[in-house]
């Protein structure tokens, strides 16, 4: 394959990395708590910002050393998603009024946004550094496909977000249906957060190599 199709590639696969399922349950919970279309989508472009700098710091790091990630450690970041999964979904649901009418805290929900990219990015960084390695041959293309690689990323989060943002922005004066929407988001949070965790420490063993 020309380089050219390497990185066409590596585009497609980051938008379809984007959409995997604790990526856009992570993110519902955030983009859901504003009321304005463009906002929603700015909460997906700064995830993609976020999840694009850990991959390139960390992936670069990694080809730079020709190293791998142990699984253990590997397995671990992604146990932190779960954690965070969790905690996001409580805090929509047992938070007491959500506070969507308004934007007295402008830029939290991208800041919010752009650190769970920020850990998806940590977990991520292994599989990345494993399928850049069997894809291209030296730092510098490795740093390219990285990068066209967190594009993607950002193209299909910005779209998701985009599209989950319409039903809050057409129902803005809704705070019922709004709380009803973000509640819902937090149970879906939660309940996928706590199944991420039993499935990376006791089906898939991190908590046997923890004890080991």
């Amino acid at each position: 394959m020309s380089l050219v199709s390497i990185l066409t590639f590596g585009f497609l696969l980051g938008i379809k990395h984007s959409l995997e399922p604790d990526h856009v349950i992570a993110v519902a919970t955030t983009a859901g708590n504003t009321k304005k279309l463009y906002r929603s989508t700015l909460t997906g472009v700064y995830w993609g910002i976020g999840h694009t700098s850990t991959l390139f710091l960390i992936g670069v790091l990694f080809i730079w050393m020709k190293g791998e990630i142990p699984e253990s450690l590997s397995m671990t970041l992604e146990f932190g998603v779960g954690i965070m999964l969790v905690m996001l979904g409580a805090k929509s649901l047992f938070k007491a009024r959500p506070d969507i009418t308004n934007d007295k805290d402008r830029f939290r929900p991208f800041l919010v946004s752009a650190l769970i990219g920020f850990v998806h990015g940590l977990a991520g960084s292994a599989a990345m550094v494993i399928l850049t390695m069997s894809t291209v041959t030296g730092i510098g293309e490795g740093s390219i496909y990285i990068i066209i690689f967190g594009a993607g990323t950002i193209i299909g989060m910005l779209c998701f977000t985009t599209i989950l943002g319409i039903p809050f922005a057409l129902n803005g004066k809704d705070i019922v249906l709004n709380r009803i929407f973000i509640k819902m988001s937090g149970a879906i949070s939660f309940a996928f957060g706590l199944y991420y965790i039993y499935k990376l420490g006791v089906t898939e063993g991190l908590f046997a190599l923890w004890a080991n």
